[in-house]
């Protein structure tokens, strides 16, 4: 797994994942910039709607399960908090 937080180099199982996350963000909410944005939820950028459809899109995407558990303010904050979680629950 690489360690650097790039959007074509960051990879988790193999894959190239940034890039993909953040499309599915920019699908839900044109209107962020996910890329440098570092607090979604502690800013009420992103709603419980937004969160819901993104763990759903996320599990979708990446062939994981996010459960109640992972939705905690500090696993949605930022695409990087996002894809740290997605990386924990490849390795699981």
């Amino acid at each position: 797994m690489a360690e650097s937080f790039s959007r074509l180099t960051v990879r988790v199982d193999g894959g190239i994942v940034m890039e993909q996350l953040l499309s599915i963000l920019a699908d839900i909410r044109p209107d962020v910039d996910f890329s440098n944005e570092e607090k979604l939820v502690e800013n009420g950028i992103l709603d419980s709607f937004n969160i819901i459809t993104i763990a759903s899109e996320i599990n979708n995407a990446f062939d994981v399960e996010i459960n109640i558990a992972d939705l905690a303010p500090e696993n949605m904050n930022s695409a990087k908090a996002l894809w740290e979680l997605i990386a924990r629950l490849k390795n699981k």
